[in-house]
C-alpha cells in the first residue's frame, strides 16, 4: 500500500489516502478534497471508504464534497454523532465555516477486509467520546486522529473528552501493538508507538 499524507483545511488537518493499484482509502478528509481527487483520478483509484477517526469540524470538512464526487460511503462511530449538533463538530468557531452536513454509517470495532488486507478498528476515546483509530497490521500502521501524536496526546478540553479516558485507551489499545508500528496522527508528523511508549511524556510511568 501506498499511504499519502495531504493536510487539508485552515487547520491542515492530517488527511490519508491510502492505495492500492486501483482502490483506495481516505481517512480525515478535512477540508476541500480537490488534492485527494487528484490523486484518485492521477492514478486511476476508486474510492472504497471514507473512514473518520472522529467528528470534530477540522477532520470533516470535505467529507460530504468527496463524498458526493466519488460515491463512497462515510464511517464514523455513532457515539460522536451528537457533536455535529455543536461548535466543535459543525464548526462556526473561530469565525471558520460550518461543516456541511453528511450522512454516515455507524463504524463498529473489529476487524475488515479493506484493501485487501486486514483493517482493525479500535476504540480510543478521551478527544471525543468516539474517537476511533485504524490499525493495518499487515502494513505496520495506525492513524490514530487527535488521540496519540509524537511525543503528545490529543485535546481533552473540549465537551465529551476525559484525559483519564484517552490515557487508558491509549495505554490498552494502542501501546500493545509491535513497537515498529508507524503512528499517522491527525495532525504533524508521523511516529512509531515504540517512541511514544518510551518518550512521550504524558506517560512516564508506562510499562507493558
Amino acid at each position: 500500500m501506498e499511504i499519502h499524507t495531504i493536510p487539508l483545511g485552515p487547520l491542515q488537518t492530517n488527511c490519508y489516502l491510502i492505495c492500492t493499484a486501483t482502490t483506495a482509502v481516505c481517512i480525515d478528509p478535512g477540508g476541500a478534497p480537490n488534492p485527494v481527487i487528484a490523486i484518485l483520478l492521477s492514478e486511476k483509484l476508486a474510492l472504497s471508504h471514507i473512514l473518520l477517526t472522529h467528528l470534530h469540524f477540522d477532520h470533516t470538512y470535505g467529507v460530504r464534497a468527496l463524498a458526493h464526487i466519488t460515491g463512497a460511503p462515510v464511517y464514523a462511530s455513532a457515539a460522536d454523532r451528537p457533536l455535529t449538533q455543536t461548535v466543535h463538530g459543525r464548526g462556526g468557531m473561530w469565525g471558520l465555516p460550518e461543516v456541511e452536513p453528511f450522512d454516515f454509517k455507524p463504524m463498529p470495532l473489529g476487524d475488515y477486509s479493506l484493501l485487501d488486507t486486514t483493517c482493525r478498528v479500535l476504540a480510543t476515546p478521551g478527544h471525543t467520546p468516539g474517537g476511533l483509530s485504524y490499525y493495518f497490521p499487515v502494513e505496520e500502521a495506525i492513524f490514530t486522529g487527535d488521540s496519540l501524536f509524537r511525543r503528545s496526546i490529543g485535546r481533552t478540553d473540549f465537551p465529551g473528552g476525559s484525559t483519564t479516558q484517552l490515557k487508558n485507551a491509549i495505554q490498552t489499545q494502542l501501546f500493545p501493538l509491535p513497537g515498529d508500528t508507524r503512528v499517522y496522527s491527525g495532525h504533524g508528523e508521523p511516529t512509531t508507538i515504540g517512541e511514544e511508549r518510551l518518550h512521550n511524556p504524558m506517560f512516564d510511568d508506562f510499562s507493558l
